[in-house]
């Protein structure tokens, strides 16, 4: 599709992935919706892009009513929604209710919720487009963190229904579904980071282009490291196996934990 004048909404866009999925929208002549909980964030993000800083929770009905009905009064049109706020919940089977309440919150519910909320419109002007942040944890797994993991394979399961359902009609589909990227997120993540970082680490102006790219083909799994592909084709082929290499990683973060 042209991207130059597209009408373009992402969510969780005052740090990271988000920030930078923004300035290459923006560099590519787009008009920007900046979306984040840090409303100075998004303000500072909006006056970078020249667009319009509308912060608030992204997840919520209210909220995700909210923004689209000003985003769309700003641009007259969303013609893609990035649906970029995530948020990492870690732990196991120990892991409080409320951590998995606001992992599939912010992960998996704000994605059902804004939708909702834009797919009718969009079946009556005949297209649009619905960019997931995904992770790659959501097509294989996270070790240490239940929720994540889970919440994130909800996401891409979501998103693979809308595309089902509605890419005949004109609603474009796509799950980026990146590594590790130096974002606060990897910071945060404790001995897990040590594993991550063995990968291929990207800066997130690489997982913005990656996207941004992606808008031409209309591809669904859009996969800044490659390798993920990979990955996700063993666990598919021979699952046992895959799943004995999890074991081996599990147990090298037992001992970095201890």
């Amino acid at each position: 599709m042209p991207t130059g004048g597209l009408g373009v909404v992402v969510t969780g866009a005052g740090h990271g992935i988000g920030r930078a999925i923004a300035r290459r929208a923006a560099a590519d002549g787009a008009r920007v919706v900046v979306n984040d909980l840090d409303a100075a964030a998004a303000q500072r993000v909006a006056r970078e892009v020249g667009g319009l800083a509308v912060p608030g929770d992204a997840a919520g009905d209210p909220g995700v009513d909210a923004l689209v009905t000003r985003a769309a009064l700003h641009l007259g049109r969303i013609d893609v929604y990035f649906a970029n706020a995530g948020v990492d919940v870690g732990g196991g089977l120990s892991a409080p209710e409320s951590d998995w309440d606001r992992a599939l919150e912010v992960n998996v519910r704000a994605h059902v919720r804004a939708a909702r909320r834009l797919i009718p419109t969009w079946l009556e002007q005949g297209g649009g487009r619905f960019v997931v942040t995904a992770s790659a944890a959501g097509l294989l797994t996270m070790l240490g963190s239940a929720p994540y993991s889970v919440s994130k394979h909800a996401a891409v399961a979501f998103a693979e229904w809308l595309s089902a359902t509605y890419g005949h009609r004109g609603i474009v589909v796509q799950a980026l579904c990146p590594q590790g990227v130096r974002t606060r997120m990897l910071d945060d993540a404790g001995p897990a980071q040590e594993l991550l970082a063995h990968e291929r680490v990207l800066e997130p102006d690489d997982v913005a282009e990656c996207a941004w790219q992606a808008l031409r083909d209309d591809r669904f799994l859009v996969l800044p490291h490659g390798e993920v592909a990979d990955y996700y084709a063993r666990r598919a082929s021979d699952t046992d196996r895959w799943l004995g290499g999890m074991r081996k990683l599990q147990i090298r973060l037992d001992g970095a934990v201890s």
